[in-house]
């Protein structure tokens, strides 16, 4: 019988459900489990926390799910991947072995290390290295003062010599989301890692499991088909030898996992599909094919992939000022005048000028401004914002604001206590060659230390360019509108998923048919995208292509008010852009609509 191996995610991260883990473990089946924690606004939380307490740093969540999962695991069965080291990967194993040891386990303990890189960032620029702000092309030189974290995202290879060395749990710093999935089959196959298809599958594997319960229901367009989101089942990925794997979740548990679920998980956080960059490979999405088996179980097969890059991508954290926020709650009739009233009086009454300041009426138009649609609500939630690097602007934003209830218009209320005072602590992406960094893994109960230096791809790194042809719409390819159409939403024939990278908002727009996706195609052009979001897009947007899964993917620059911890939106990783974009109005040919089918 043909060797599977079946991988499990127990988390997407931190602050996912912390029930997950022990869930998959009572499960059962399973050879490998991982989570998930980090994200680039993740990294800058943890440096927050080291900052005030320097045994800290990484995500302390998983200590508390070990804790209650560790009575259901026993050494190697089933091994355990995490980056839930964060920035102090080393203090935290020393934590999980205090509790393994509490519950008489020995277990064999991998750190990997190597991504921190901010004591080596002057010796870096001294080897002509820019660290260029990656998505804006600023210079290092702006924020070198205040750089306060540095860590290059590292790939599989730490992961599988660790594997190597008979390690039950690995606990990594920076390493990437997809690698903590891949380097189960690499290993367990013992693939060449420059089988650029096979690395590329199980690049694509990762993807779709990172986001835990987003690739079995959660987040879907279509929530009304989940039958029930209780104990949701975690996505599961069982590999064959060949690369082809199977995504499944556990019996009985919530949420669902059919072609629907899982192409909305591939086109999350997505950039150029032609181009997906790893440390380990450069995948092609448009090369996956999806394949509803049975019930909750979906194969995906024929991935192909291309020569990994010779540089990595590093994350910079860096201190950027301070922000507060203020929320009242305004209730009764009129109630956007009442906030739009108070609004004013406030900043008026403040008369200092911000970096930038937000005023959001939650409940009205928070999320999608103009776009949203006009009602009169009972009650508004107003959330007033402001940003700077003066930290005396925001103590006085604080004063005033809690003078507002007794002095303003009736009916108000302030929501919690008076704004707190946050600093900011901004993303900056940049590139180095991969040779300037060395991973190490730790063993801990032998105390052995090794490195693992990076071994550059046989073939050159080229990035595909044809994908970049179709990134605007051709403005001739415009479809003349047929005689026989209905103006209607585009979620009528379309479900679709957003998500973040810094300030720019990816929307993935997938059609429920391919007649549909061929109508898409034609008419949901880069241009119109632009214009149908205004002022909440002031960059390009740039459209991919993505055939095989009926889709289209959207970049949109500069839409997050500059993204994770800088924005003072509610929304600042773009979650509910995909919403918005799903009622944009087209016009489509009854005859499609009629032909819709209720699942693609």
């Amino acid at each position: 019988m043909e060797k599977t191996i079946r991988v499990g995610n127990a988390g997407g991260y931190w602050g996912d459900d912390p029930h997950a883990l022990k869930r998959q473990l009572v499960s059962g089946r399973l050879d490998y489990v991982t989570q998930d924690f980090l994200a680039e606004i993740t990294m800058s939380i943890l440096q927050k926390q080291r900052a005030r307490d320097p045994s800290l740093g990484y995500a302390v969540d998983f200590i508390g799910q070990l804790r209650e999962s560790l009575p259901y695991f026993s050494p190697g069965k089933p091994r355990i991947i995490s980056n839930a080291g964060g920035i102090n990967p080393l203090d935290c194993a020393v934590r999980v072995e205090e509790i393994a040891s509490q519950k008489d386990l020995q277990l064999q303990i991998a750190v990997v290390t190597g991504d921190d890189l901010l004591d080596r960032l002057p010796a870096l620029q001294e080897e002509g290295i820019s660290l260029a702000n990656l998505d804006t092309g600023q210079s290092f030189q702006e924020i070198q003062d205040r750089v306060l974290t540095a860590n290059a995202y590292l790939g599989i290879t730490p992961v599988v010599e660790s594997l190597k060395s008979g390690a039950d749990l690995i606990i990594t710093g920076r390493v990437t989301d997809t690698a903590i999935v891949a380097s189960a089959p690499a290993y367990e196959f013992g693939w060449d890692l420059e089988d650029w298809n096979k690395m590329a599958s199980a690049v694509v594997a990762g993807h779709i499991l990172e986001c835990g319960a987003q690739a079995t229901g959660g987040n879907l367009t279509d929530w009304e088909e989940i039958e029930s989101f209780q104990e949701m089942g975690y996505p599961i990925a069982e590999f064959s030898s060949d690369s082809s794997f199977v995504i499944s979740k556990p019996d009985g548990s919530g949420g669902k996992v059919d072609r629907k679920t899982i192409v909305s998980q591939l086109v999350y956080e997505m950039g150029d599909p032609k181009n997906y960059i790893s440390p380990d490979v450069v995948a092609d999405f448009t090369s996956i094919q999806v394949e509803e088996l049975e019930r909750n179980r979906v194969r995906i097969s024929g991935v192909r992939g291309r020569p990994k890059p010779h540089q990595l991508k590093v994350s910079v954290s860096y201190f950027d000022g301070f922000k507060a926020h203020g929320t009242l709650i305004v209730s009764g009739p009129n109630a956007v005048s009442r906030s739009k009233r108070i609004s004013d009086l406030f900043w008026k009454r403040l008369a200092i000028d911000f970096e930038e300041t937000s005023v959001e009426l939650v409940g009205y138009d928070a999320c999608h401004g103009h776009l949203a649609r006009q009602v009169d609500p009972p009650e508004i939630l107003l959330r007033l914002g402001a940003r700077d690097r003066e930290k005396e602007k925001l103590e006085e934003f604080a004063r005033v604001f809690t003078a507002l209830i007794l002095s303003s218009v009736s009916g108000v209320a302030i929501v919690g206590s008076r704004p707190r005072i946050q600093e900011v602590v901004a993303y900056w992406p940049c590139l180095i060659p991969a040779h300037f960094v060395t991973p190490e893994v730790h063993l801990l109960r032998s105390g052995r230390v090794f490195h693992v230096p990076w071994k550059d791809a046989s073939q050159p790194f080229v990035p595909q360019d044809d994908s970049i042809s179709s990134a605007y719409s051709p403005k001739g390819d415009k479809q003349s509108q047929p005689p026989d159409t209905a103006n209607v939403p585009l979620r009528q024939i379309c479900y679709a998923r957003s998500g973040d990278k810094g300030d720019i908002c990816n929307i993935g727009l997938v059609a429920r048919s391919e007649p549909a996706y061929e109508w898409i195609r034609k008419t949901v052009t880069a241009e119109k995208v632009k214009s149908y979001f205004g002022e909440i897009t002031r960059g390009p947007v740039k459209r991919y292509e993505i055939p095989n899964l009926w889709a289209l993917n959207f970049l949109l620059y500069e839409s997050l008010g500059g993204g994770g911890t800088v924005s003072l939106r509610i929304d600042p990783q773009g979650k509910t852009l995909s919403e918005a974009l799903l009622e944009m109005i087209i016009p489509v040919p009854k005859e499609l609509l009629a032909a819709q089918p209720s699942t693609p």
